[in-house]
């Protein structure tokens, strides 16, 4: 059938498959002046700190108590980014292929693969406490020090959920950073992530009753990984490749990192837990064309094609404001409800956020998908103030 002459609302909508396709601004009805200028805004506000990440992670979050990189971390590229619309790419510069760090955007893949065991039934409810699900883990530890008498008053086991704080904790406050979730992790205490100034306090004050309080940790977030692994029971990175990365036509050139010590023994085998973010290394190293299908999945409702990747359930739940947050849902997604971060776009859009600034604006209403790499956070609105002044006209 002949479908040149359909009307828009008639058309199927466009997915790329592996070999993406473009269209000029021209023909996407785009002003290609204004689109210039939304990308000459980012590539002029591309983050001054060095391009080395490790030298930046030791002027930065390796001040920290128990600061030292146990991840990977490699130097980035230039600044970079590309632009989708309707399924169309309409703009790329710098790297788009380079794979590199993108921080806490893992977060938002970590978020989706719990979101996947809670579509299958492995996890009945998000309000469920975590320690139902969540075994004693053994640590891998392939050549034990000294004698086993010489750590006799010391767990064999890791128990995630045992206080009686952590007890209380539902996967609802994990996905939400609302848990006040107390331990170490990884070596890496939970309060020595972005610590308060008041040392007197570390490791001793009060714990926050779950739910109250909102705290971006990353400590927190791999407990989370953790969990997460123990209810699949198999690596992350091959559950989010089988289920998400793969469907939606992503290369085979991203990995997702852990530590060098997170370690498990999980039936009977050695598993590396992976990590939430770049914190202290690893995370997801990814390129930009990969990262702009995860954003267009996430603007369809998790719907690919005519598969149903995530539910339209669980992408509702990652968009519903947290109360004591409102611009925070689910790990790591943000909501532009309130439209104070990116006050030049619609309330409707959102975006997937990690350290850099890594950034996927995700606009539904425009029906645009954009990837920002290594841009000045405070300098975003301005690109998206540009970009939708390039496509308000667009045509059909």
């Amino acid at each position: 059938m002949d479908t040149s002459s359909a009307s828009p609302r008639t058309q199927p909508r466009y997915f790329p498959d592996a070999d993406w396709q473009r269209k000029t601004p021209a023909d996407a009805g785009i002003d290609a002046t204004r689109l210039k200028a939304a990308i000459d805004h980012a590539i002029a506000a591309e983050m001054k700190n060095p391009r080395d990440l490790a030298v930046n992670h030791y002027q930065t979050f390796g001040r920290e108590p128990f600061g030292d990189a146990i991840g990977p971390i490699k130097e980035r590229g230039e600044q970079t980014g590309l632009v989708v619309h309707k399924g169309y790419i309409v703009a790329e510069w710098g790297e788009p292929t380079r794979v590199d760090m993108t921080h806490s955007i893992t977060k938002s893949m970590l978020s989706t693969v719990v979101g996947l065991a809670h579509d299958r039934g492995l996890i009945r409810s998000i309000d469920d406490t975590v320690r139902e699900y969540v075994p004693p883990i053994q640590l891998y530890n392939p050549i034990p020090t000294g004698n086993k008498s010489d750590r006799m008053r010391g767990s064999d086991l890791v128990y995630l959920f045992e206080t009686a704080h952590n007890r209380t904790i539902t996967w609802n406050h994990m996905l939400r950073q609302v848990s006040d979730w107390e331990g170490t992790l990884w070596g890496k205490p939970d309060w020595a992530d972005r610590p308060s100034e008041n040392a007197a306090e570390w490791g001793t004050r009060p714990r926050n009753k779950p739910g109250t309080a909102y705290q971006y940790n990353d400590v927190r977030t791999n407990a989370l990984a953790l969990s997460a692994l123990n209810v699949w029971r198999r690596p992350l990175p091959q559950v989010l490749k089988e289920n998400v990365l793969d469907p939606i036509g992503a290369s085979n050139t991203w990995r997702w990192f852990g530590y060098e010590n997170s370690w498990v023994v999980l039936d009977g085998l050695a598993v590396q837990s992976v990590t939430g973010g770049g914190h202290w290394g690893g995370g997801m190293f990814i390129n930009a064309y990969d990262m702009a299908r995860f954003g267009y999945l996430t603007m369809n409702r998790g719907k690919w094609k005519e598969r149903q990747l995530v539910s339209e359930q669980w992408i509702d739940w990652a968009l519903t404001p947290t109360p004591v947050e409102p611009s925070y849902g689910f790990m790591n997604f943000y909501n532009n409800k309130d439209r104070v971060f990116m006050p030049s776009a619609p309330a409707g859009a959102f975006g997937h956020q990690g350290n850099g600034t890594n950034f996927v604006y995700v606009d539904p209403e425009n029906d645009l998908v954009a990837v920002l790499r290594w841009i000045d956070r405070p300098q975003i609105d301005g690109f998206v103030k540009r970009l939708l002044e390039a496509v308000r006209n667009t045509r059909g």
